[in-house]
């Protein structure tokens, strides 16, 4: 893969990456313990992940008035530009609680109250009209084919992330979607019943039919698959002592493999392969606390370590004069 080190200090000349999802409530019980209501949502690990490369991050949502000011303040102390998130002093913010079994990679939903985000209603400000990245979090299809239709000019690169309860109730409108991006992220389970294919191969040229030229399949502790054409990429998971709660690892993933493309300008395929390593290392961190405890003050020294160990695991040298 060659050299993947960037400088951080060369953040101000990023390109503008604009973040749309949810800033949300969550509460988690794992077999490591359980945390009460707590800040989450997509829109939150995205944006966090992707501050450490850019200080261009825009963020359009919705909280209620019972979201606290000092996560917002947290936000925008990460240099996260907030004027798009809407604020409904009546209303209460999206709450999520959910339980994980012992594998830590199944769960069971026990709590979802949609709030503001059942009537959210996207409003691109006109400052974030010339976004040249745009990340699509995982909201209803029929919100993210809004957003698309109200940014005038078209980013540089559009991706998007969903899960299986839109394929099961708003697949028309999925499919309208998938035509207008050009990088979708998923995991593994979803890939499959999007294409209605188990191979994961099989599974990419299906989706990739559907409209978007790459392809990112996750599979959680087993790494993650990038397809382009006929050329794909596996980036390993890391080997972690102590995973204490998943929740927002894909988001994370997303912030960060976004947050690297914006910062270094470019969108190729060997370039989405240094995204994605950067991606899997921010999710390596957001799993070791609950909620977005251990992503809100990360070290440079910290990721790039990260980046190396990553970079490690998947480099295999061999003397064949052996």
């Amino acid at each position: 893969m060659g050299q993947i080190y960037r400088n951080f200090a060369a953040k101000s000349h990023t390109m503008s990456l604009l973040v749309i999802g949810s800033v949300a409530f969550d509460a988690i019980e794992t077999p490591f313990g359980k945390s009460d209501r707590i800040i989450g949502g997509a829109a939150t690990y995205i944006s966090l992940a992707a501050s450490y490369f850019s200080n261009k991050i825009n963020l359009v949502s919705v909280v209620g008035g019972d979201f606290p000011v000092t996560s917002i303040q947290m936000l925008e102390k990460r240099g996260i530009n907030t004027k798009g998130l809407q604020i409904l002093d009546d209303e209460k913010s999206f709450f999520w609680s959910g339980r994980y079994n012992n594998d830590m990679n199944t769960r069971t939903t026990l709590v979802t109250e949609l709030n503001v985000l059942g009537t959210f209603d996207p409003i691109i400000p006109e400052a974030y009209q010339n976004c040249e990245y745009l990340m699509l979090g995982n909201l209803s299809p029929e919100v993210q084919l809004k957003v698309m239709e109200r940014i005038r000019n078209r980013p540089k690169l559009v991706a998007m992330d969903t899960m299986n309860f839109w394929m099961d109730v708003a697949l028309d409108d999925l499919k309208k979607a998938l035509k207008k991006i050009d990088v979708l992220i998923i995991n593994d389970e979803e890939a499959r019943i999007l294409s209605k294919e188990y191979s994961l191969v099989k599974a990419s040229r299906v989706i990739r039919e559907m409209g978007p030229r790459y392809l990112i399949i996750k599979k959680g502790e087993h790494g993650a698959l990038l397809f382009y054409g006929s050329r794909v990429y596996f980036a390993p998971a890391l080997p972690l002592e102590d995973v204490f709660d998943p929740t927002g690892a894909g988001d994370t993933f997303a912030g960060g493999f976004m947050g690297y493309l914006a910062q270094s300008g470019r969108v190729d395929f060997d370039n989405m392969k240094r995204a994605v390593i950067f991606g899997s290392a921010m999710a390596s961190f957001c799993v070791e606390k609950f909620g977005t405890a251990r992503i809100e003050n990360l070290r440079e020294e910290e990721i790039l370590q990260r980046v190396n160990a990553f970079i490690d695991l998947s480099q295999v040298d061999i003397d064949l004069t052996a």
